[in-house]
């Protein structure tokens, strides 16, 4: 974290990142805790809703998150809505709720048991994972990991598509989907992808990220820092405080998009399961409402996935700009500085 110069900066117990800026171990924990909670939601949840599901009123209809995305990965629900695979929704929620405990597992260990700095610790390998934040190799061989990761996920998404089969709102039931691995068509979706009606666009597009991510992932992991290490290159700016801020960025845009897309796209999130598309308005900011009327005040899925989607997003921004200019050196207490000096100013003519 940035200690504009002070090496010997103390962060109170709330600034959880400074816990584990420099400590790989404990940062690796963090991630593996993150990761546990993320899963106990998802299984938690998706019981959650199974318990107050109303077969008798339109899936898209009811305050519903979890159940709507299984019914659209062709799990649990047939193309009226019903329910007729209790058994398969049920297996899913367990599945996260255990993983949610081996994660949790996990984060405990490199929390307590395991080295706190990854560069200690007795396994060769792992020491190879320890955080030396202005170093371009250390952080390019990270980086490789963690998209080889994603590719591999995305690879699964699209081969459950391919085998088992989704949702195509176009026929109204689920069918196996083959990707149009299609570079022209992928690189025209870039500016019109909220319109995607197609399901092998679809597919197509995420087997092209799947190439990307895991040949990028390689790429990292088995390149160097080429050159001089040159402040073109990102030398002094790549810290801990840069990394963080970039991330933030990454999901913050993504929040963003994922509420424009749900809010409108009806192959990707189809009616039946997420209700109707919305209208986008401005206020304060933008927000979208439901262009239907529900009983007794209700929301479709739909209206409150994009609005919560938007506005995380935003504050997700907002961090990132926080973390950037301090990675770049500004430094926030000249500001309540110069605030207080106004004040006294203030006072004293007085």
């Amino acid at each position: 974290m940035q200690t504009y110069g002070n090496p010997d900066v103390t962060y109170g117990w709330w600034a959880g990142n400074s816990g584990v800026t420099n400590r790989s171990g404990k940062f690796i924990a963090a991630h593996a805790a993150h990761t546990g909670l993320i899963a106990f939601w998802a299984g938690a949840f998706t019981l959650f809703e199974l318990a107050r599901f109303d077969p008798s009123v339109p899936m898209g209809h009811q305050p519903l998150i979890a159940l709507p995305h299984l019914a659209a990965l062709g799990i649990g629900f047939d193309e009226t809505g019903a329910f007729v695979g209790g058994s398969a929704v049920v297996a899913v929620a367990v599945v996260h709720l255990v993983g949610s405990m081996v994660y949790g597992a996990g984060g405990l260990l490199h929390s307590l048991l395991f080295s706190g700095d990854m560069q200690e610790s007795s396994v060769a390998q792992a020491r190879k994972f320890k955080l030396e934040w202005d170093n371009p190799d250390n952080q390019t061989f990270i980086l490789g990991h963690h998209l080889i990761f994603f590719g591999v996920a995305v690879i699964w998404f699209v081969e459950w598509a391919k085998w088992h089969g989704i949702y195509d709102p176009a026929i109204g039931a689920v069918r196996q989907v083959e990707y149009n691995l299609n570079l022209n068509a992928i690189w025209n979706h870039q500016f019109d992808f909220l319109a995607i009606d197609s399901l092998e666009d679809v597919m197509g597009g995420h087997a092209f990220l799947a190439f990307l991510q895991i040949s990028g992932g390689a790429f990292h992991i088995a390149t160097k820092q080429v050159g001089e290490y040159t402040k073109f290159k990102g030398a002094g700016l790549l810290s801990a405080e840069a990394i963080l801020s970039w991330s933030l960025a990454g999901i913050g845009w993504m929040a963003v998009v994922a509420a424009f897309w749900s809010a409108t796209n009806t192959t990707v999130y189809p009616v039946e399961w997420f209700g109707e598309p919305l209208a986008l308005k401005f206020g304060i900011s933008p927000y979208w409402i439901d262009t239907v009327d529900l009983a007794n005040g209700a929301h479709t899925s739909r209206a409150w996935l994009a609005n919560v989607h938007y506005y995380l997003g935003f504050f997700f921004i907002q961090g990132h700009l926080w973390h950037a200019l301090r990675a770049m050196g500004f430094d926030f207490k000249r500001v309540t500085n110069a605030l207080g000096s106004m004040d006294s100013a203030s006072v004293s003519l007085k």
